[in-house]
Parts: structure tokens; C-alpha cells; sequence
């Protein structure tokens, strides 16, 4: 997301706090929770829901769109964030209920619908705690303060006399008590004050911030109750697969339907309509088949007769295009990043290193494939989805079918993972089109291979590092080239990275050196590009990385060392003339609150070779691998351990990982991130890759798009994370970075196979 969309969320966010009792309230959304009856029978959605507008007349407190608290004592508050195993509904909801003073056993979690009055929802970024920490506070402090004004005007007594905790307000003075059901009546009449007026409490009263929290979503995710999107079930709804296009560009020339009409269960066979481009949201075109089930749609779809008309796209090869990239970061680009002057500095240096590196485009593949099942009546349009962002989802149906956005109700369900696919509302748009021209609701139900075939890609990338160094060694001179297209050619005809591109780990890279120069290189789109887990972190922080060991090697040095080294004394970075460059978009977050802390960074190095006994690392067999990264404003150091198995295969046995994100909400959570950052970034490191041949992917299914697999993974993984006051960073993302280039490195001092290239099993040949 740009600075500027995120500036726009935050204004229409706080907008949303300073609305009136009366035109303002919670809204119950599809249901009190994301789980079924208690009988475990699959009873399908709500029949009806209700806008955070229509829900104004709920009796009680109702300050904003996010606390209710009800007479009986009942504290409601909305998650607006998507739960897609993450823990967000069991982590900003108790932010909430603290700073209210709520008991949590008397807290009813409700899951938002989409809906512009919540601010910003898409849960993307790492940024559901780091971007809106302060403002979640405030609304529990909004609810607070007026359940303290309702109980001071009660007694006659000064609000600064009284204070709420564990669901009463209390007056110090005499003791007295009332409940928070005993005062939403009152505090419900109280004027709303606006946020800034607001007082948060120190943070030590928060009572449950930092401690061990229960996974609100872990029973019915175990029983089976838990509701996910292919989950959802209407009277009358036939289920759609999808013959789409395998290359960009390609359209439906003619096909013939009457063998998948023959298919017993089949219903329709319909034609969407092509997509233009730049093709952002839009639904991918082909041929959908509408069946009793799922099963009958598949069998139909693999009966249909598609003669393709591939367009421009047909001649496309990512192997010919890793050349093309090659050639860019060869020549010079575009400079975004200039400190000292690198170019005379390395003709002048005593020896000048370089190298080249390159990672694959790689697919989402979260468990839970895209999924979505729509109703279309009366002028109306109801969707029920995983999806990451259900405002987006809400503007592409409401475009798609030609309505005002008002008209299109997008109901959260929980997603079986989602890693930024779930943002991109390609499936959305599907369903509403198929549901208004069926006549009748519709789930329209990705397989794993259409998965595979037909994501937002994570960008294919060539980085070519060149270092100056001294006569005694040490680096004078670093120059980082990166070419890969970029996500914005999704949206837009652009051909090069930017600067908002290279703000993860090129241009907020705090290293000591005193002449430094990044450049932009040319790098055209030939697929749809999407944000993956970390993004572009993936191969800066790779290549980097790689290339200090690089260097420490050549020194014949510890990496360590070399490392702290090059990141220089510990210092805070706070202004952009500092790094060398104009401007940088530092995740959404001004650099005086967030600034490149080289202090941190060093920080989490020196603690994870501590813990994993770094200095004793040369055992038999075995050998470590380092490296550290600052992604969405968090901190993360990985040590890999790499050891050869005996039919002489290599493996990851041990990981440890240091992270300082600053303020943690819920430590469990972020150990379980960190925890699933490395299996992720193992994946990444070891096997994942996507390829093309004639415009379209090669790969299919887990197969031959290579996961890691339980048997796989390392036997521990120990997280250590660093106590901190500063304000929250991310922690869905930042563990994975480093993952890559730590396994890499080890794999070198093990084996002495230098890995330039990811996957690392393609350069070992297993």
C-alpha cells in the first residue's frame, strides 16, 4: 500500500472515532463468532446482517464503530482485521478490552464486515498492531472515559477521582463501585470526546499486553467448527470451477460446452468476459462451469473443448528472462540511494568484489485455495470470503456489477492462510459475475492447480553487488543494483522499480560505509505481480547477506564480525539526507518514530549468535550460517543450522531466531510467527520455484512447486524476543528474510558450494 492510500485510511479511520452516539454504532456482523452452532452442523451464514449505521439504536455505550458495552455488562468489541491463523482476533481486541478496563471473560468477539468506517481493513503489510497500536488504544479509552464520566456525575465526584479496571469503575476515595452494565445507559448520553482528548493509560496497567494469551480461534479450529470460506453454504447455490487462461494476454477464441453439459450435476456453462489491461483486481476471463457440486464442476471444466487465442504473451521464458534481467543489473540504472561517491571510490579501491544473484518468481499457495460464494437480488449483493481486504473486495464487486458500493455487503470468514494472495480480489470479481448471470448464489472454488497456475506472482529478481575495499580489507566503496518488475505493473505500465520498491533493504539499509549507490534497473512485467510474505525483503535480504559472507570469506574472517563491521557503530538514523537519498516511505511511518536503527540491528546479531554458541560453531558435520534484516520496522536475526544427512543430502536441524519488534501485544503469537517465518522461508530457500515455458507455468501442484514437509523441519527452532518499549514493528513478515540467506550461507560453509541462485537444491543438484 502507497503512503498516500495509507494516509487516507488513517484520516477515514479517525474520522470513525469522532462520530456521534446517535449516527454511530458497533455493528453485530454475520455472526457472534467464525464458528458453527454448537451442534457442529454446518448451518451456512446469518440470513441477515447489519452496518455499523443500522446497529446505532443498540442500547448501551456505543463511542465508535468497535466497543458496544450493554447494559447486562456485555463488552462487544470488533475485530476489523482478517484472522487467517495469525492471532490478530486474539491480540488487538485485548489491546482494546485493557485500555477499556474490561474483564476478558466478560469479551465477545465479533469479526467486522467490510466497511469504509472501520478505516483502513486490509490485513496486509504486517500492519494490523504497528500502523493503528495508538488508535486501537484510544477507542477502548474512548468507552472508558465516558463510563468514568457517567459514574463520577453519579456520585457527584470528580472524574479524576474514579478509574475502571476489571469491568467496574471504582471510586478511589470511598471505595464505591459500579459495574460497567450499570452505567452504559448513562455513559451512553455522555458527549463522545474526540481522540486526542483522550487519556491512555500507562502501560504497565495494561494488564494482559506482553503476557502469554489464549488463541480465541484454536477450540473450533480443532473440533472442526471453525468457518472457513468453502465452508459457507445457501439454499440453492451451485458450485464453479474455472477454465482460465495460462498466459497473460490469452482469451477464449471458441469452445464447445455439450460434453461438460453432459456431465451429470452440471447446470450452466458461462463465458466471462475478458480482462483489459492493467489488470489489478479484475477477473481472470475464461470459461466457468456451474454444477450441483464440486466434483460435477471439475469433471464438466476437464470436458470442455477451449480453442485459446494465447496473445503476445505466448513466447514468454523465465529462463531466457533471468538473462534479460542479468544484462540489466550489468548496465547502470536508475540512482535512488547516493552517499560519498561510490563510483570513484571503487576505482580506486585496493580490490573491488562483485557478485550476482537471483531468486525465482514463487507462488502464495496458502492451504486454503481462493474461495467465495456471493448472492446477487434485488438491487443488492452479499459475499461471504477469506479475504484480506474486504473493502477492495466490496469496490471490485460493486464495479463488476455495476453498483454503488453501499449496495455490496462483504461478510469475513476466517482464511486458511492467505500470505498477501487473499488481498487481490480476482475471486471476487468471479463470483459476482457468474452468481448475477446464473440467477441464482454461487461458490466459485479455486483448485490447488488453478492456485498455482494463475496467482499474483512474487517478482522474479537479479541483484548484482559490487564492494571497494581498503588495502586492509575493510569495505569503502557498495554498490547494489536490483532489477526485478514491479508490483505496480500490475496497476500501472511501469518497468522499473521505485523508491517506495526500494525501501525494503536497499534503501533503509543502515550500513557504515562511506560511499554507497543503489540503482533501479530496467525489468518489464510478463505475468501478474502481487505482494508475497515480506516482498522484495525476500531478495534484498538475500543478496545482501550472501554477499557480506562473501566478502568475510575472502577476508578469511568470521561473518559475524565482517557483518558488525559493515553496519558500523550503533547509531539511530533519523533523517533521510543520513542514508543518502530523498525520500523514504518507511512502511507508512515517519522516520522520527521509526528510524533505522543500526543499534537494533546489531542488537539482535550479537544475541542470536550468543544463544546459538556462534564462536563454537565448527562441529563435524555440521556448520551455521548467519544473517539479519530490518523489514516493517522490526529487527530479526536468524542463525541456520545446516548438517548432511547420511545418503549425503543437506538439511536444516536447528534455527534460532532473535527479534526485537518493540511493543508486543502477544508473545505467543509472535514466537509462533517467527516460528512459521522459518518453515516459510526454508520453503523459499530450499525448493520453490515457479518457471514459464510458452507464457505459461510449468508448475502445478506441491509436486513439483516443492513446500517443506514435516519430516523437513528442523528438529528446534528457539525464538528469543528482545523486551522493548519502542513502538510496535510488524511480525507476520519480518522473520522471513533472513531465513534464505542464513540457510545459504551455511550450506557454503559446509559444503563450499557458494548458492547465488535460489532454490538452494537446484544449485546443489538434489
Amino acid at each position: 500500500m502507497s503512503n498516500r492510500h495509507m494516509l487516507i485510511a488513517r484520516r477515514t479511520f479517525l474520522a470513525g472515532l469522532n462520530l456521534s452516539v446517535g449516527g454511530l454504532a458497533l455493528g453485530f456482523f454475520s455472526s457472534d463468532s467464525l464458528a458453527d452452532e454448537p451442534s457442529g452442523k454446518r448451518s451456512g451464514p446469518r440470513p441477515k446482517t447489519s452496518s455499523p449505521a443500522e446497529e446505532a439504536s443498540s442500547p448501551g455505550l456505543n463511542p465508535n464503530v468497535f466497543v458496544h458495552v450493554a447494559p447486562d455488562g456485555l463488552v462487544t468489541i470488533v475485530c476489523h482485521r482478517s484472522e487467517m491463523g495469525q492471532g490478530i482476533r486474539s491480540s488487538l481486541p485485548v489491546l482494546i478490552a485493557d485500555e477499556l478496563g474490561a474483564d476478558m471473560a466478560r469479551v465477545k468477539i465479533v469479526q467486522a464486515d467490510g466497511d469504509p468506517a472501520y478505516g483502513d481493513q486490509n490485513t496486509d503489510g504486517s500492519n494490523s498492531v504497528r500502523g493503528i497500536y495508538e488508535d486501537m488504544r484510544r477507542t477502548g479509552a474512548t468507552a472508558r472515559t465516558m463510563l468514568v464520566a457517567a459514574a463520577a456525575k453519579r456520585w457527584k465526584v470528580a472524574p479524576d477521582t474514579c478509574e475502571a479496571s476489571n469491568h467496574v469503575v471504582v471510586h478511589r476515595p470511598s471505595r464505591r463501585t459500579l459495574g460497567f452494565g450499570e452505567l452504559a445507559l448513562e455513559a451512553g448520553k455522555q458527549p463522545v470526546p474526540k481522540p486526542a482528548e483522550v487519556k491512555l493509560r500507562p502501560k504497565a496497567e495494561l494488564r494482559n499486553v506482553g503476557k502469554p494469551l489464549p488463541l480465541i480461534d484454536g477450540p473450533a479450529y480443532v473440533n472442526g467448527s471453525a468457518v472457513f470460506g468453502a465452508d459457507v453454504r445457501l439454499p440453492g447455490m451451485l458450485t464453479a470451477v474455472i477454465a482460465r487462461p495460462s498466459i497473460v494476454g490469452a482469451r477464449v477464441a471458441r469452445y464447445d460446452a455439450s460434453r461438460a453439459l453432459a456431465i451429470p450435476g452440471v447446470k450452466r456453462v458461462i463465458e466471462l468476459p475478458a480482462p483489459k489491461p492493467p489488470y489489478a483486481f479484475q477477473h481472470w476471463g475464461g470459461i466457468a462451469v456451474l454444477a450441483e457440486n464440486t466434483w460435477a464442476a471439475m469433471r464438466g471444466r476437464a470436458a470442455l473443448e477451449i480453442i485459446w487465442d494465447e496473445g503476445e504473451n505466448a513466447a514468454y521464458d523465465s529462463e531466457k528472462y533471468r538473462q534479460t534481467l542479468s544484462a540489466s543489473v550489468r548496465a547502470p540504472g536508475t540512482v535512488l540511494r547516493s552517499v560519498g561517491d561510490a563510483e570513484g571510490a571503487l576505482a580506486r579501491a585496493a580490490r573491488v568484489m562483485d557478485a550476482e544473484y537471483h531468486v525465482p518468481y514463487l507462488a502464495h499457495v496458502p492451504m486454503e485455495p481462493p474461495v467465495a460464494v456471493a448472492r446477487v437480488e434485488g438491487g443488492t449483493c452479499e459475499i461471504w470470503a477469506p479475504t484480506q481486504h474486504p473493502q477492495a473486495a466490496r469496490e471490485v464487486a460493486a464495479q463488476a456489477l455495476g453498483l454503488p458500493p453501499e449496495k455490496v455487503q462483504v461478510h469475513v470468514t476466517l482464511l486458511g492462510g492467505a500470505f498477501g494472495r487473499k488481498s487481490k480480489a480476482d475471486f471476487i470479481s468471479e463470483v459476482v459475475l457468474l452468481t448475477k448471470e446464473a440467477g441464482v448464489p454461487v461458490r466459485v472454488q479455486w483448485t490447488r492447480e488453478d492456485d498455482v497456475r494463475n496467482d499474483y506472482y512474487h517478482s522474479i529478481s537479479a541483484q548484482r553487488l559490487t564492494a571497494g575495499l581498503d588495502e586492509s580489507g575493510k569495505v569503502v566503496a557498495w554498490r547494489h543494483r536490483t532489477a526485478f518488475p514491479p508490483i505496480r505493473s500490475t496497476f500501472e505500465p511501469v518497468n522499473r522499480p521505485s523508491v517506495e520498491d526500494l525501501q525494503q533493504g536497499v534503501l533503509d539499509l543502515g550500513i557504515g560505509v562511506p560511499n554507497i549507490r543503489a540503482e533501479a534497473c530496467e525489468a518489464n512485467a510478463h505475468v501478474r505481480i502481487g505482494w508475497l510474505r515480506s516482498v522484495y525483503n525476500i531478495f534484498h535480504a538475500f543478496s545482501v547477506n550472501s554477499f557480506i559472507d562473501e566478502i568475510a570469506h575472502a577476508r578469511g574472517e568470521d561473518t559475524r564480525d565482517v557483518m558488525l563491521e559493515v553496519l558500523g557503530p550503533a547509531r539511530v538514523v533519523k533523517t533521510v539526507a543520513e542514508l543518502g537519498i530523498e525520500e523514504l516511505p518507511n512502511y507508512g511511518q515517519p522516520l522520527e518514530k521509526h528510524p533505522v536503527n543500526v543499534e537494533r540491528l546489531r542488537g539482535v546479531i550479537e544475541r542470536v549468535t550468543q544463544l546459538s554458541r556462534w564462536s563454537d560453531r565448527k562441529k563435524e558435520g555440521r556448520a551455521l550460517g548467519l544473517a539479519a534484516h530490518r523489514s516493517f520496522l522490526s529487527y530479526v536475526a536468524v542463525v541456520a543450522s545446516v548438517v548432511r544427512n547420511p545418503d549425503g543430502k543437506v538439511s536444516v536441524d536447528e534455527a534460532w531466531v532473535v527479534v526485537d519488534a518493540g511493543t508486543v501485544i502477544n508473545p505467543d503469537r509472535v514466537r509462533a510467527q517467527m516460528e512459521g517465518s522459518v518453515i516459510f522461508g526454508m520453503s523459499i530457500a530450499l525448493y520453490s520455484a515457479i518457471t514459464m515455458k510458452g507464457g505459461a507455468v510449468e508448475q502445478s501442484n506441491f509436486r513439483d512447486f516443492r513446500l517443506t514437509r514435516i519430516g523437513e523441519a528442523p528438529r528446534k527452532i528457539h525464538v528469543d524476543i528482545v523486551p522493548s518499549d519502542a513502538a510496535p514493528g510488524g511480525i507476520g513478515e519480518p522473520g522471513v528474510p533472513p531465513v534464505a540467506p542464513a540457510i545459504a550461507n551455511a550450506v557454503f560453509a559446509l559444503t563450499g558450494t557458494r548458492v547465488r541462485e535460489l532454490p538452494i537444491m537446484r544449485a546443489l543438484k538434489v
